[in-house]
């Protein structure tokens, strides 16, 4: 990587220049920099609107880019050693669905653990391909799925030799991750392409003791969050490409569905955040990973709560580990991951990233310090100290192996019905319940309805989960196929 050609911000520059040219607009967006909306002005400020801009000459085109965000794409692709960047400003979902549509089509298979992003059954509805779902070991104490192992990947691959690629997380939400370079060329040699899921792995492109990343395995597509730890603003994400991989096609699949109206918030966001990273990123994750380690050891020395790390690594299903995650089991506390998420917000006006069943994850970056670590370490002490109670009767389990009935787009476009959660058991899922964050759906289109699983759904509504995905708001019903538990061809 050149450091040099690395210090420009192509889009960031334009945008400058366009502001010194004091340009009238009579294009969209109907702000017209501000002057026309007060409010939304004094409450983002005159500099923001400034460069709320549209698509111009000057400014290039996110849909066919030939100026500064072609530009801006090479420098990304160099940043993070890929052939091709994307810029995405839908969200890492986007690249997500652009990732899958780009290499399967309707009744193609594409190898993946169960315990992914529902942007990627999302993306499994929308081109009709056929999910092989490699079901995660679970690690039984903290009740959390692990990475792919490399024999259940082998056998995947061999009852399956059509399918056109295998998915891998890199990490999991938890920090856990696959042997993600073994699986690479494991796929490869059996002439199919390798996609990552990096949404929570930006970082491991800037700091060599962190897990491999994706384009250095030899990935073929990853999905790259910049505004988790990446720094970039909300929704805004990059998309790359290795060298088995046609990038004009790529683009045409990314312009089906991102939007042809580009924000240059985001995408001067994406810019300026890459050039950081370039420049800082080394010494940004060290301190990144300091402070997490720093978090680990302090709050395991509180009691009960236990703050995991490179100890879980078993060199297969948990290949490495990422340090910056600081991920912590609530079990022995006697409170689910979710009554401490709430405590933290409620009691301490602390927001972490999220609570589950029994675990949180706080999520560390650049711009934390000692301060809040150890506001947040005082915080969950105090909460032991004060609301610990008998784990008896507590669920241990994030993660249920779930049947798989039909293809993800056969369930979700048949006819269906809505039943009453307790009158579904034994029947086929239409759609979506997860848990968001972080998710990973408890069930997806097309996956039998058990009542472990009903079990699992109404525990953490209790506990007070943030449940999202089915038509019903309240979780009370869910759709289920019209009429019995099979039609067409089994998965």
């Amino acid at each position: 990587m050149n450091k040099a050609t690395q210090n420009k911000a192509p889009i960031y520059e334009a945008l400058e220049e366009f502001k010194k040219m004091r340009v009238v607009p009579f294009d969209v967006p109907g702000h017209k920099r501000g002057k026309g909306h007060k409010e939304l002005t004094d409450f983002l400020g005159e500099k923001c609107l400034s460069v709320d801009v549209n698509s111009m000459k000057p400014l290039d085109n996110l849909c066919h880019p030939v100026g500064v965000i072609k530009e801006a794409e090479q420098l990304a692709a160099e940043a993070f050693r890929a052939e091709h960047a994307f810029f995405m400003v839908n969200g890492t979902t986007s690249a997500v669905q652009a990732m899958i549509l780009s290499v399967c089509k309707k009744g193609d298979q594409i190898i993946l653990p169960r315990n992914v992003h529902r942007s990627v059954i999302n993306s499994l509805i929308l081109c009709g391909a056929i999910p092989v779902y490699i079901n995660p070991q679970t690690n039984e104490r903290l009740g959390i799925a692990l990475g792919m192992s490399l024999d259940d990947v082998k056998k995947a691959i061999s009852e399956n030799p059509n399918a056109k690629a295998v998915l891998v997380n890199n990490p999991t939400y938890y920090g856990i991750c696959s042997n993600l370079k073994a699986i690479t060329e494991l796929a490869h040699e059996n002439n199919m392409l390798v996609l990552a899921d990096e949404a929570h792995g930006t970082h491991f492109y800037f700091d060599d003791t962190l897990p491999i990343s994706a384009m250095d395995a030899g990935c073929d597509m990853s999905s790259v969050s910049m505004h988790k730890s990446g720094g970039s603003l909300t929704q805004s994400s990059f998309l790359l490409c290795g060298k088995n991989i046609n990038a004009n096609y790529v683009r045409q699949v990314i312009n089906l569905t991102q939007t042809t109206s580009g924000s240059y918030l985001l995408l001067s966001s994406l810019d300026i955040s890459r050039k950081n990273l370039a420049l800082n990123g080394k010494e940004i994750f060290t301190r990144v990973a300091s402070l997490a380690e720093y978090a680990r050891e302090e709050i395991n020395k509180i009691g009960d709560y236990y703050a995991y790390s490179k100890e879980l690594i078993n060199g297969d299903t948990v290949f490495d580990f990422d340090i910056t995650k600081l991920s912590v089991n609530t079990f022995d506390v006697g409170l689910a991951g979710i009554e401490v998420y709430d405590l933290l917000r409620d009691e301490y006006d602390i927001q972490i990233e999220f609570g589950d069943i029994g675990n949180i994850l706080s999520y560390i970056s650049v711009g934390d310090s000692i301060k809040n670590i150890e506001r947040l370490i005082g915080a969950l002490s105090e909460i032991r100290r004060r609301y610990k109670k008998d784990k008896s009767g507590m669920l241990r389990h994030e993660y249920i192996n779930p049947r798989v009935v039909l293809s993800p787009q056969e369930a979700f476009y048949a006819e269906k019905e809505p039943l009453e959660l307790d009158n579904s058991v034994g029947r086929v899922c239409c759609e979506f319940v997860m848990c968001y964050p972080p998710g990973i759906p408890i069930l997806a289109p097309g996956e039998e309805i058990t009542k472990e699983i009903i079990d699992y759904i109404e525990y953490a509504k209790e506990k007070g989960c943030f449940l999202t995905g089915p038509e019903d708001m309240e979780i009370r019903k869910i759709n289920v196929l019209r009429g019995g538990v099979k039609i067409g061809t089994l998965v």
